[in-house]
């Protein structure tokens, strides 16, 4: 719906515009085809999140797969499907009035948590993968997972200094654009302390297996956070990523058409999205912590005398007790599925005024204190152990 084509074939087609003036507000021409996609996005994502709400709902205290409501969970795929299905068109039913608006801050509201569940898996990830390394050089005594190591986190340094070298020279003026210098600035203070703080003596005495490659990915994913957020500034001199404003008097459908949707924050979201997205379905942290936090564990063993497994079978190892929390776990896609809809349209919402699709600082500053919100979260989990000594932290 917000590709280029369909959007221009659409909205060259008589009945797409029809009440999109009423409904709106917006007297004469607006840009329709991209309130076209817009709407489109905003109402399939609303049923999936509708969908995901439901079972979240609905599975609220299973704790074993003996509760009737987990066979709901992992059968019935075809109902499950017809279900969200029957939502999605019903959702295009949906009167336009204050829907985008309200709509708009639920989806404002759940970004801003999902960013915060991505810094999570984020550090995670790099933890396992310190983790691993630092075992194997000790284990094979070889320096090439050191210089391993030493590399990696020199690359992800070296992609948060360039993001801040380039964000500089083409988000930032001189005499202008003063919030951008703010953000930019502040988080690479920011990013800096949390590197030393990482690798403080009482910090690595209390957390062996902190080092600087957590900070690096923490610090490049804080950069691409920053960079979102510059793109969502509704200023056309210190945002090149805005839409050029075109003239709205003219009859020529093509000056009206001028919304892109994709660009280069919006793709890099999504890749992370995705990738996210799969390790929320699939993972299972060495980390107790981080388990306890999303709440999952990692799946109970076989154990002997159960029944055996064999090939073309599913084995139900959740018989004494779930491996994963159900509602969080739909709740989790819940928060995804208002991400994704923000994502995929650039967090612009439409204008009264100029009858385009514009963005907002509300946009700008939920990113930036998302950015600021992961950055204490990862600082808690370095001081934690000190703070808190008589807590097993290990």
């Amino acid at each position: 719906m917000l590709s280029p084509g369909v959007e221009s074939q659409l909205y060259k087609l008589p009945w797409v515009c029809e009440g999109v003036p009423s409904t709106l507000g917006i007297p004469g021409q607006v840009d329709c085809g991209s309130l076209l996609g817009h709407r489109a996005v905003y109402r399939m994502c609303f049923a999936l999140a509708a969908f995901f709400f439901l079972f979240a709902m609905l599975m609220i205290c299973v704790k074993t797969s003996k509760d009737p409501r987990a066979a709901i969970q992992n059968g019935f795929w075809f109902f499950k499907f017809l279900i969200l299905l029957g939502i999605t068109v019903g959702a295009f039913y949906i009167p336009d009035g204050s829907f985008t608006n309200v709509w708009f801050y639920f989806g404002v509201v759940g970004s801003f948590l999902f960013i915060l569940v991505q810094l999570i898996l984020l550090i995670d990830f790099a933890h396992s993968w310190n983790q691993s390394w630092l075992w194997k050089a000790e284990e094979r005594d070889s320096r090439c997972w050191y210089a391993g190591l030493f590399f990696i986190t020199f690359l992800f340094y070296g992609i948060a200094v360039a993001a801040i070298v380039l964000m500089y020279i083409y988000y930032t003026h001189s005499g202008a654009c003063y919030e951008g210098k703010v953000f930019i600035s502040l988080n690479l203070i920011f990013c800096v302390c949390v590197s030393i703080v990482a690798v403080l003596p009482k910090v690595q005495e209390a957390q062996p297996n902190s080092g600087l490659l957590q900070a690096s990915v923490i610090s490049a994913y804080t950069m691409f956070v920053t960079w979102l957020a510059l793109t969502n500034i509704p200023d056309q001199k210190c945002n090149p990523n805005l839409p050029a404003i075109t003239n709205t008097t003219s009859l020529d459908p093509s000056d009206v058409y001028t919304t892109q949707w994709w660009d280069a924050p919006s793709i890099i979201g999504l890749v992370i999205f995705l990738l996210c997205t799969i390790f929320i379905s699939v993972r299972s942290s060495d980390n107790k912590q981080v388990n306890s936090l999303m709440q999952t564990e990692e799946t109970p063993p076989i154990l002997e005398g159960q029944q055996q497994v064999t090939e073309g079978q599913a084995y139900d190892n959740e018989q004494d007790g779930v491996s994963y929390n159900y509602s969080f776990f739909h709740f989790c896609l819940l928060l995804a599925s208002l991400y994704i809809m923000m994502t995929l349209t650039n967090w612009y919402r439409p204008d009264d005024v100029t009858r385009k699709m514009v963005s907002t600082w509300t946009a700008v500053w939920v990113k930036i204190c998302a950015s600021w919100a992961g950055l204490l979260l990862y600082l808690w989990t370095l001081v934690a152990p000190l703070l808190l000594p008589n807590r097993d932290f290990s």
